[in-house]
C-alpha cells in the first residue's frame, strides 16, 4: 500500500495542454475515482501515475520516493483496462499465474497465491478454461485476479466495467467494493459513469477540461456541488437547473416562485433535485405547469413538468398517472434544498 502524490503535475502534447498543473493526494488504502466526461483528461491522469505518459512537469510521488523517471515495471503497479488483455493461449490459471511467474515466484508459492486469488473472485472452478470460453463478466474476473495475485502498492482501474451489461455492472461494482474492503490497497479508478463513482469510491475527483473542479466524498458532492458542471453531472435523473433571478428574497422564474436566502441578483440558476419534489393538488403550489412527460423507471415514475421554457422533473410514485398537458403542481418536501449558481461563473452562491 502506499500514499499518491502528484504535485503541480501537467500534461502537454505538443502545443495542446491536456492537464493544466494541479497536484492531488492519493491517501494510503484510498479509492480514488477520477470522474468526468470524455476528454476531460482522467485517463491521462491515471496513465502519467502508471508511467505510461511522460510527466511534461511537476512531480509524482509514490510512497514518498519521486517516480518520474521509474519505468512501469518498477512502480509495483497493477493495471486493469476496459478491453480484458487476457492470454487467448493460456488457461485462467496461466492467466493469473503471469505476473508470479514473471517476478520469479517458486512454483508451490505461485499455486497457492493463485488458488486463494481465484477463489477471492469466484474463479477457482473455472481455473482450467480458456477466455473464450469464459463469460464478460468472468473474463473481467480473471483480470482483476491477474492484477490482485501480487499485492501491489497501487491499483489503477481504467474503465474496468464498462463492456459489462448493466446486471453485471451491478454485480461487479458489489465485488470490487468488497476486494478493496479485504485488500485495502491505494486504487485509482477511471470512469465517466457517476453512478460507479458514485458507489465505490472513498473519495471522488470530477474533471473538466483536464483540471479537478471538485474533490470530496460521493456525499459531500451529492449535497453541495461546486458548480454548476457538477450539478449538472452528478445524480440520476440529473439536478433541475432553472434559469431566473432573486428579487424580494424570491427567486423567479416562469412558472416557479421560491423563497431563498439571497440577496437581489440577476442572472441566478436554481438547481433542486428531482426526488425532493412532491407532486401535489394545489394550485398555490410553489411550481405549476402543464405535465410535458412521465417515465416509468419500475420503482418510480419521473414527472416532468413545462412552464414556457422551464422544465421541472420530480420523482413521483411509481402508480401515479395522468393525462399529458394536464396541469401540474410540484411543491419541495420538507428537508429539500435549494441550490443557487451563478449563470455567468457558473459557481455555487449558497452554502
Amino acid at each position: 500500500m502506499a500514499e499518491v502524490r502528484l504535485v503541480d503535475i501537467e500534461k502537454k502534447y505538443g502545443n495542446f495542454l491536456a492537464v493544466p498543473k494541479q497536484s492531488l493526494t492519493i491517501e494510503d488504502g484510498e479509492f480514488l475515482v477520477l470522474l468526468g466526461p470524455s476528454g476531460c483528461g482522467k485517463t491521462t491522469t491515471m496513465r502519467m501515475i502508471a508511467g505510461l505518459e511522460e510527466i511534461t512537469s511537476g512531480d509524482l510521488m509514490i510512497a514518498g520516493e519521486k517516480v518520474n523517471d521509474k519505468p512501469p515495471k518498477d512502480r509495483d503497479i497493477a493495471m486493469v483496462f476496459q478491453n480484458y488483455g487476457l492470454y487467448p493461449h493460456m488457461t485462467v490459471r496461466q492467466n493469473i499465474d503471469y505476473p508470479l511467474k514473471l517476478r520469479g515466484a517458486d512454483k508451490a508459492t505461485r499455486k497457492q497465491r493463485v488458488q486463494e486469488t481465484a477463489d477471492k473472485v469466484e474463479l477457482g472452478a473455472l481455473l482450467d478454461r480458456r477466455p473464450s470460453e469464459l463469460s464478460g463478466g468472468q473474463r473481467q474476473r480473471v483480470a482483476l485476479a491477474r492484477a490482485i495475485v501480487r499485492t501491489p502498492k497501487i491499483f489503477l482501474m481504467d474503465e474496468p466495467l464498462s463492456n459489462l451489461d448493466a446486471k453485471l455492472r451491478v454485480t461487479m461494482r458489489a465485488e470490487l467494493k468488497h476486494l478493496h474492503h479485504e485488500l485495502g490497497v491505494t486504487t485509482v479508478y477511471v470512469t465517466h459513469d457517476q453512478m460507479e463513482a458514485m458507489t465505490l469510491a472513498s473519495r471522488v475527483a470530477i474533471m473538466r477540461e483536464g483540471r479537478i473542479v471538485q474533490l470530496d466524498t460521493p456525499k459531500k458532492i451529492y449535497a453541495e456541488p461546486a458548480d454548476l458542471f457538477v450539478a449538472g453531472f452528478i445524480g440520476s435523473p440529473s439536478m433541475n437547473l432553472v434559469d431566473g433571478a432573486v428579487k424580494g428574497g424570491v427567486f423567479r422564474a416562469e412558472g416557479i416562485e421560491v423563497p431563498v436566502s439571497l440577496a437581489d441578483r440577476e442572472g441566478v440558476v436554481l438547481g433542486i433535485r428531482p426526488e425532493e419534489l412532491e407532486i401535489v393538488q394545489d394550485t398555490s403550489a410553489p411550481i405549476n405547469g402543464k405535465l410535458y412527460a412521465l417515465e416509468l423507471t419500475g420503482d418510480s415514475t419521473l414527472v416532468t413538468l413545462r412552464a414556457g421554457k422551464t422544465s421541472v422533473c420530480a420523482r413521483g410514485h411509481a402508480d401515479f398517472e395522468a393525462p399529458i398537458d394536464a396541469p401540474c403542481y410540484l411543491t419541495p418536501k420538507p428537508q429539500a434544498r435549494f441550490h443557487l449558481f451563478d449563470r455567468a461563473t457558473g459557481q455555487r452562491l449558497d452554502g
